[in-house]
């Protein structure tokens, strides 16, 4: 039922969307019986949409809940703080084997930091964003959000700003780069 009353392409819309197949790679992950191989794809692919969807919220969501909520800046900068736990698990998952000691270990760990952020965008920052924001601004945002995904860094880049106006300068640049190091090193095809 709460489906049905948003508004498709919105934030809000835009953002559950890529917290569901974020959820179903770590189901899949979780389900077992992929090779190395196989794993290190899915992990990258894991990291890939995360970091593009964390560069979204960040440019968008988290100004919008600075702007829109009474205790904005206090949820903006708890929502930054698991973002920046977030990229360092994936920055080094990004530099280990899957064959290393820990490697599994270390993608439960973010697997289930994940999940419980996700949980509560989706149970309180979600709902009052919708609450305190009109139909036209969750869709404008919907709509950025999409087009900063286009051009967002693909990898973990732990020491970046997180804020607008520099990660919005910032982002577009490294995203090429990050994009251009991901078509030599094969990597997401």
């Amino acid at each position: 039922m709460e489906r049905e009353t948003r508004h498709s392409g919105g934030m809000v819309d835009v953002l559950v969307t890529d917290h569901r197949e974020v959820e179903k790679a770590f189901a899949d992950y979780e389900r077992g019986g992929l090779s190395d191989e196989q794993r290190r794809e899915l992990v990258d692919h894991i990291i890939t949409e995360l970091v593009r969807h964390s560069v979204a919220e960040e440019q968008y969501l988290y100004p919008a809940a600075r702007e829109a909520l009474p205790n904005g800046d206090e949820v903006a900068d708890k929502e930054l703080a698991e973002h920046a736990e977030a990229e360092e698990v994936m920055k080094r998952l990004e530099s280990m084997n899957v064959s290393d000691a820990g490697f599994d270990d270390l993608v439960g760990q973010l697997t289930r930091a994940i999940r419980q952020h996700v949980e509560e965008e989706e149970r309180d920052l979600f709902p009052r964003l919708e609450q305190a924001c009109n139909a036209d601004e969750l869709m404008d945002l919907g709509k950025k959000i999409q087009a900063t995904k286009k051009s967002a860094p693909t990898r973990p880049h732990p020491s970046m700003p997180d804020r607008p106006p520099a990660n919005m300068i910032l982002d577009p640049g490294i995203g090429m780069v990050d994009r251009m190091r991901d078509a030599l090193s094969g990597r997401n095809r």
